[in-house]
Formats: structure tokens, sequence, C-alpha cells
């Protein structure tokens, strides 16, 4: 049987973790039976139960998961934790067979795929495996570079300007564009700024809009060393404040560490955006560009020494979308790869 429409489907449930799951990767999960039919789902969500994905389904699923396949983004885990192995609830569960797209890369928890072979059960790896890595790509990349995943967001004109000679930005998109970014918030873990962007535009970093079965924010993280106002907005109780006094970007992801988020979105301005990308700590930048031209401006990147043709810093593009006359790309920061 072909297994690809189910693998969609568990990749859409996983990213409905997106925001609700760090430490943990966002895992989705379907039973399929055997003519086909999707009779259980689920996937993992911290911030309502401890229960995994594959837990989940086979909740849902009930006495139709006995010889079922289940159908799930990261192999099933291995190890006992604040739950016990996903792999013997399935084998518990007389579920026959398991597809999953991505192999745990986490030596604590990975082995299920072994475990279940052992008991019999039929294993397929690797369907969709592009696909769902990319969803899960922050918590793959915590475990291989043991520091989070970074987004960089920039809002800019067609000349890259993000603010006007006078450092006027607001607004350089438009509301759709704007709209899209609160998406992007509530789907990470934490956001981060500069104290520039602090003193100077006094954000709140709260995810604006209805998103139904969010009870938290992201987290708030300040960097840099520069007093802040003590009313500034970021200091109210809609979401954890953490100040990292500090231009050491490294000690920023030590603290990022400790939170155990693992996606982060940069809204930082130039400074601290630039000083990231230059260190290599940036993966994915997002680029909204008006059809707007300014000459004068800031400019949203700047490297602190001469630069010739050959230093250009090549980025994969992801995708390019149209938001009423804005346009949003995506791509893929190399960090030398």
């Amino acid at each position: 049987m072909d297994y690809t429409v189910a693998m969609q489907r568990a990749i859409a449930l996983s990213e409905k973790a997106l925001g609700k799951c760090a430490p943990n990767p966002i895992v989705g999960a379907v039973i399929v039976d055997t003519s086909g039919n999707i009779v259980g789902e689920g996937f993992h969500d911290r911030m309502s139960s401890k229960d995994h994905a594959e837990v989940v389904a086979i909740a849902n699923a009930g006495a139709n998961a006995q010889g079922a396949t289940m159908v799930v983004t990261l192999e099933p885990c291995n190890h006992t934790g604040a739950t016990g192995p996903c792999a013997q609830a399935i084998i518990d569960a007389g579920i026959t067979s398991v597809v999953y797209a991505v192999s745990d890369p986490n030596a604590l928890a990975a082995g299920g795929a072994e475990t279940l072979r052992a008991a019999g059960i039929t294993v397929v790896a690797g369907v969709l495996e592009t696909e769902a890595a990319f969803s899960n790509r922050a918590w793959l990349m915590k475990i291989r570079k043991n520091r989070p995943f970074f987004t960089w967001k920039v809002a800019a004109t067609l000349d890259g300007k993000v603010a006007a000679a006078d450092g006027t930005s607001k607004w350089i998109t438009n509301e759709t564009s704007r709209a899209d970014v609160q998406v992007l918030r509530r789907q990470a873990d934490a956001i981060v700024v500069g104290t520039n962007t602090v003193i100077a535009d006094n954000p709140h970093l709260i995810p604006r809009g209805d998103f139904a079965g969010f009870t938290h924010n992201p987290i708030r993280v300040v960097c840099g060393e520069q007093e802040l106002p003590k009313d500034a907005q970021i200091f109210d109780d809609a979401a954890q404040t953490v100040v990292v006094k500090t231009k050491d970007l490294d000690v920023l992801v030590e603290k990022l560490n400790e939170l155990g988020v693992n996606h982060v979105f940069v809204e930082a301005g130039p400074t601290l955006g630039s000083a990231m990308l230059d260190g290599c700590l940036l993966d994915e930048l997002i680029m909204y560009q008006a059809p707007t031209l300014l000459g004068t401006g800031k400019e949203f990147f700047a490297f602190d020494y001469p630069t010739t043709i050959t230093d250009q810093m090549r980025m994969d593009h992801i995708s390019t979308d149209v938001l009423d006359g804005d346009v949003k790309s995506v791509y893929r920061i190399r960090n030398g790869e």
C-alpha cells in the first residue's frame, strides 16, 4: 500500500505542535487499517499532555489499532523518559506494521525500529523523509548542533531598507504580510530582539490574532548591553521575558539552550541580525519585501569589513509567495555547509 497520503496527514498533524512542543520534536501519527482507512491519529502537544503522538493515535484508534499500520513522522522512541517507550506501546497495541519518515538522531531515544522488527512488526523507513525533516528542522538542528534553529525575519523595501533616514519604519509591509508574521511568531518557541529594537520601537512581541489551542506565548529574549526602559512593553506579564545582557552570542546560545527552546524567531535589527549572520548563527532568512523604494535609510544587513564579489554569502531558495503585492521569500542559510 502507498502510504504517501497518510504521511502527508501525519506531517500536517505534527505542524499543529509548532510552538507547543519544545524541547521535544514535533511528531504526527496516523493509524491506517487494512482497507486504507484512517482509524486513529494524533500529535504530540507537550503543553496539554505528556503523551507522544503514537500513544495519542493509539488511544484515538482504540480496538481498531489491532492489525493496523502506524504512519509516523519520526522513528518511534525506544526509551523511558516522562513516558514509556512508544515502540513498546505500538507492540502492545497489536499494530503489525510501522511506516516512518525520519530516523531518530537522538542517541538517547533511537533504536525504536530495531525493537519493532525484533517483535515481528514490519518497518518501512524514509517515506516523505525530506518533507517531514523540513517541518521538524528546528529540533533536528538542535540535536545536530546543540543549539536552537534561528530564523531571521526581515521586512524591507525593494532596495533593502528597513527604516527611513529619519529612523521611521512603520509600516513598510502591508497588513497581509504582518498577519503572516503573527503566524510565524506563534509557531516559534522564543522571539529574539536586540536592545536597540526595544529602545527604538518598544515592541510587545506577542503574537496577535486568534490562535485556537494556544494557551501561552513565546519567550521574549532581549540581547545587548544597553539599559532598557523599565516601562517597555516586553516587561508586562503576557509572556516570560529574559534579558541577556551581553554582546557575546555564545552566551545568548547558552541561555537559549537553558530555556529548552527549539525554534528561535529573530526579529532583531541590522546590528544584532548582521552579527548573528556573520557568526554563522542564522539558519533561515524570511524576507518580506514591499514594492517600494527609499533610496536612503537603514540597510537590513551590513558587514563591518570590506568585501569583494567572491565574499557573497550564497543561500538556497526555499519558497516565494506574493502577499497582496508584498513578496515573501524563504531562504536556507548554508553557514559554510
